[in-house]
Formats: C-alpha cells, structure tokens, sequence
C-alpha cells in the first residue's frame, strides 16, 4: 500500500504538522456496482416493459471487500442480491446472472468472470435473499506508484518556492501514474442490452 502524504502516526484527513492533509492510497482494487447494474427487472411475458407484467425485481446490495497483500493482490468482494416477486403462489427459484470485472485506469477491462445467483422463493413468500462473492488478482508491481512519481507527490515544499502553489495531482506525469496504477473490482448484475435499457430509461 502506497502512502501519499503520511507523516509519523498522523490519520486519514489530519492535517500533516508540516502542512497538508494527510490522504491514503490502496493498491488494492476498489468494489464497486457500475451504474445501472445493480438492480434487474424481468417480466413475464418477456419483452414487455409494462409495469403490470412486473415478475421478479432484484437488486445488489451491502458490497464489501477484503484484499490480501501479496505479489498478487487478491481481492474479495461479497455482497447481498435481494429479491421480490409479484406472484407467490407456488415456490420458485430464480437464478440471475453476474459479473465481476477487474478495470485498469477507469476504462481498460483487464479480465472478467461470470457467476450465478440462485433465489429461492418458498410457496406463499414474496421475497427472497442469497449471498454471493467474486474475487480478483491484480500483480501489485501494477498496482504501485513508480517511486519518482511518489517522491514528486511527497517532497516538502515551503511558502515562497517555485513549485509550492503547484498541485503535484495537475501534473501530466502524475496524473497518467495513477491512472495506470489504479484498479477497480466491479461487480453489478449481467444484464441483457434491453434489461440495460430499460434501467436506463425508466
């Protein structure tokens, strides 16, 4: 793990005696559910978008993550897929397709998995629940700063020097290192192009 600005015992957010916030950077991928895939609609009959034909809504929910430190870091994310139904007359299971996928600088997919969740929904109960996980490694050579950029971000710099109302994070090399160096675990429901429409557009 890679400290920005870290100062003796100093916290999160307190302000560095020298000047400065403190702020901590993780090599470790950051979890996250993309917009607009973490909830699914289905309907019955398939392909209405009518609320009437509402069958099974289900969304993700309670994301957390671990990572382990290592060469590869490992990260594990596990979350809660929540479910409803519209008609609870006869016990049902449901199985929904995910996906977790390790981005590279916002935009780059370095790899991606698909898994399934299955709900089961007993006679007579509208609503269903099940835990699931996903996991990711991501090589922490990637994942860490070049030490040149890291000693650009944390050198002193003193009211009056030429470089002292200069943020480091505006610059060029700086900002492209951590871009590069960033990762994300996303995780979000495997939609279909229309399910992805229509939670976009409803």
């Amino acid at each position: 793990m890679l400290a920005l600005a870290l100062a003796g015992c100093s916290q999160r957010g307190e302000i560095d005696p020298t000047g400065g916030i403190v702020a901590v950077r993780s090599a470790c991928p950051v979890a996250a559910i993309p917009a607009q895939t973490g909830d699914v609609t289905l309907f019955n009959p398939v392909g209405s978008t009518d609320a009437r034909a509402i069958d099974v809504v289900a969304d993700i929910t309670n994301l957390r993550s671990t990572c382990s430190d290592g060469e590869q870091l490992y990260t594990e994310a596990t979350f809660t897929v929540n479910a409803r139904r519209s008609d609870a007359s006869a016990a049902r299971q449901v199985t929904l397709p995910y996906f977790s996928a390790v981005v590279r600088g916002g935009n780059a997919v370095v790899a991606k998995r698909i898994g399934q969740v299955t709900l089961d929904f007993p006679a007579g109960q509208y609503r269903a629940s099940v835990n699931a996980k996903a996991g990711s490694y991501v090589n922490k050579a990637a994942a860490t700063l070049p030490e040149t950029i890291q000693a650009m971000i944390t050198q002193k710099r003193k009211a009056g020097d030429a470089d002292a109302a200069i943020d480091p994070f505006a610059q060029p090399d700086v900002k492209a290192a951590l871009q590069r160096t960033s990762f994300e675990l996303l995780v979000g429901f495997n939609l279909t192009p229309d399910q992805l429409r229509y939670n976009a557009t409803r």
